[in-house]
């Protein structure tokens, strides 16, 4: 596949180093913005950053914390363009003591972790880092730039919280009717292999990204070609994705099909203006807490 922005050859050979941390940056990233595609995003983002950065890492130093402290503040980032306030004010306004009781250590199951989604930015972060990744204190200190103190009060008062939140339940979302038109047309004439029809639906300047690969014109990038070859029997349909409207990548096998992956559009003037492939990141399914096409639900 065509290489453009950051997805060049040396990029996805730092991809490869790091390929055993990915799907756990992925899952930090996808409980603090809320979203597997837009934490995916993020972690696109960071990753980038990262290795235009590499000359700069001290290699006596462990990669993980790195990479996480970059993710996280990137994760910020997106909250904040998200018009997410942080809640370093009222952090600020709230002593950093903890009372001496020891709150109780929360299950962490998926639905505790999409539950977190209702945390403030410092809460969220610190609960993640303790109680799934379990970093010590200190070690979150330094990654959520605060004091020992502050991750204590944090943790304290999501722990709280949490425990009488009620059962995790997807927000309602409004859905684009032509969108949903235009996703059915889409998926319908991919999968008989129709590229023509593809390109009528796709605007002259609509961008495509295909995660790890491949960031530009839509019209620049061998897009169907890969798909021709790609090594196992696939299909797409129209389905959602934690809620929301997705194309979503199914994987043959013998008479069976998986869920493998998904596939973002947005849609402006009935036409197709931004595709994001998520294809070689298979993990945002394993993420996600509801995926289905039609009835189908997992």
């Amino acid at each position: 596949m065509t290489m453009s922005g950051p997805a060049d050859a040396r990029y996805v050979v730092f991809l490869e180093t790091i390929s055993t941390l990915r799907p756990a940056l992925h899952r930090y990233c996808a409980r603090m913005t809320g979203s597997v595609t837009d934490g995916e995003d993020v972690v696109q983002e960071s990753l980038f950053e990262a290795y235009r950065n590499l000359d700069r890492f001290d290699e006596s130093r462990p990669l993980k914390p790195w990479l996480f402290r970059i993710a996280h503040n990137r994760c910020i980032d997106f909250l904040r363009r998200k018009g997410v306030r942080d809640e370093a004010e009222a952090a600020a306004a709230t002593p950093e003591a903890v009372s001496p009781a020891v709150p109780a250590t929360l299950g962490v199951g998926k639905a505790v972790e999409h539950l977190v989604a209702s945390l403030p930015p410092k809460e969220r972060a610190s609960v993640l880092l303790k109680d799934v990744f379990d970093y010590s204190l200190e070690e979150i200190a330094e990654l959520v730039d605060t004091s020992v103190g502050g991750v204590k009060a944090a943790l304290n008062r999501a722990r709280t919280k949490l425990a009488s939140s009620p059962a995790s339940s997807q927000p309602v979302r409004t859905t684009n009717p032509e969108l949903l038109r235009i996703m059915g047309l889409y998926v319908d004439r991919f999968n008989r292999h129709d590229w023509d029809g593809v390109r009528e639906l796709v605007s002259a300047d609509a961008t495509l990204t295909v995660a790890d690969r491949f960031a530009g014109a839509f019209a620049d990038a061998q897009y169907f070609f890969n798909y021709n070859r790609w090594p196992w029997p696939w299909k797409l349909a129209v389905g959602e994705l934690d809620g929301e409207p997705a194309v979503i990548v199914l994987r043959g096998a013998g008479d069976t099909w998986t869920f493998y992956s998904a596939i973002r559009m947005d849609v402006a003037g009935q036409k197709v203006e931004r595709i994001t492939d998520y294809i070689h990141c298979p993990w945002i399914i394993q993420a996600a807490a509801s995926v289905s096409l039609g009835g189908t639900t997992s």
